[in-house]
């Protein structure tokens, strides 16, 4: 039962950083018409495609592909406004 109730806890605060960090995000389209989207203060967190949604979706999907590398390697995860993970967090 504990381990369930910290998994969930644990759910429940990724789903809060990505959401505000998907907030922050910064889409610009490219000269060649494509889009590129980034988080500020995430570094290595973009996606450029072709169409704004699919940019979007990409985006989330290297962010969260992202966070289970830093929770991986008990890499410190920035704060994003109000929201903070521990690096320990798995």
């Amino acid at each position: 039962l504990h381990l369930f109730s910290t998994l969930v806890s644990l759910s429940s605060m990724l789903s809060r950083y990505i959401h505000e960090a998907m907030k922050r995000a910064r889409y610009k389209t490219l000269e060649n018409g494509t889009y590129f989207g980034q988080i500020p203060g995430l570094a290595g967190v973009w996606a450029n495609e072709s169409a704004l949604d699919d940019c979007r979706e990409v985006l989330q999907e290297v962010l969260e592909e992202w966070l289970v590398l830093r929770i991986r390697d008990h890499d410190p995860i920035p704060r994003v406004g109000r929201v903070s993970l521990p690096s320990r967090a798995a």
